[in-house]
């Protein structure tokens, strides 16, 4: 295999789906209003909360891209690669399927020389290579743990590091919220001498989050409003259920749209967990927030400034600068396609 800037293969992985990224089929749209709907077409519902965290379910008016189709992953899908430069901000994936492969910002890759998250939304297409800009969330080390790339089951980064890595592109930034993240994890779990003293023997940030008592903290946040948002999963989904608007202590933070319910039931676990996260580094003391601010939030998504990247006939990549905010679209570009496929939006 080579590649342009000689890249070396560390080692090839074959992973399940549920330890790594999310496949979907992109089928041509089942109507003319597929896909993700226009600003004004979202409605805000009411909240799920527990402590300091609250989750607005948000549904669609406009039809659902019914063939948008989360798929199960086969072994050997798809392989990592490093570079023989070792560069930090740069890994390749080679997707080994037949479908095309959806990779989405915040989602944890761990190996080689230092874990690292994914940059940016992105498609990967079927029997295809590509290079994909990272940033590496283990401040501190540059040796070589394992040759083989993994992904963090049931984990992606939590919103302020995403913030770092997606809005702002600064590498420090992400570095400063992980050793924030992993401090602040360590005096919630200080009651245990030894998962104080694991955390505090690395700087990688997946590994604290898979600490078994931070896990048990987040968990304490996400799984009730899991069961919660479960005990709702049949209505949300009639109402064609496609993202959440996120409050943390009283502040709109971020809010996460798909093109169909099925994907974000697909991503649900990994997100609910990147919340809770959040929301276990954050002090309670906020008000509660209403209904109609979260509407509001949602409704705002257009900008001042837009600045688009693509594939052709692949995908397109694009940042809404706006007051206060920022928010990126994934439009698919595959044959018969042409919708957004996710949407993430940020308070700044």
């Amino acid at each position: 295999m080579t590649f342009k800037n000689k890249f070396l293969v560390f080692t090839a992985i074959a992973m399940s789906m549920a330890l790594l990224f999310t496949a979907v089929l992109l089928d041509p749209p089942a109507s003319a209003e597929a896909g993700l709907p226009a600003t004004g077409h979202y409605q805000v519902l009411s909240p799920i909360t527990h402590g300091n965290l609250t989750i607005f379910p948000v549904v669609a008016s406009t039809t659902e891209m019914g063939r948008v189709q989360a798929l199960v992953r086969r072994p050997g899908m798809e392989h990592w690669t490093g570079s023989d430069s070792a560069r930090v901000n740069q890994l390749v994936l080679v997707n080994n399927s037949k479908r095309p492969l959806v990779l989405l910002a915040g989602e944890i890759v761990t190996g080689g020389k230092q874990d690292r998250i994914v940059g940016k939304d992105r498609i990967i297409p079927a029997e295809t290579e590509a290079d994909l800009s990272v940033f590496c969330v283990e401040p501190g080390r540059w040796t070589e743990s394992t040759a083989s790339f993994g992904g963090s089951a049931g984990y992606m980064a939590a919103p302020s590091i995403r913030n770092e890595a997606m809005a702002k592109k600064d590498q420090n930034g992400v570095w400063d919220k992980v050793r924030s993240s992993n401090g602040q994890a360590a005096e919630i779990v200080a009651v245990s001498p030894e998962a104080r003293d694991e955390i505090a023997s690395t700087s990688s940030y997946a590994r604290v989050m898979n600490n078994k008592e931070v896990q048990k903290q987040v968990d304490k946040i996400a799984v009730p409003i899991e069961h919660s948002y479960q005990n709702e999963i049949g209505e949300l989904r009639n109402r064609n259920a496609v993202g959440v608007v996120v409050a943390v202590n009283g502040r709109i933070i971020w809010a996460d749209l798909f093109a169909s319910t099925s994907l974000l039931e697909k991503y649900w676990p990994k997100l609910v967990r990147s919340y809770a996260a959040e929301a276990m580094n954050t002090s309670a003391n906020g008000e509660a927030v209403s209904v109609k601010a979260a509407q509001a939030y949602l409704d705002q998504l257009e900008g001042r400034r837009e600045i688009a990247e693509s594939e052709p006939g692949v995908y397109r990549h694009t940042e809404i600068i706006g007051d206060g905010f920022k928010a990126f679209e994934l439009t698919s570009l595959l044959p018969s396609t042409g919708f957004d496929v996710h949407i993430s939006k940020m308070t700044e």
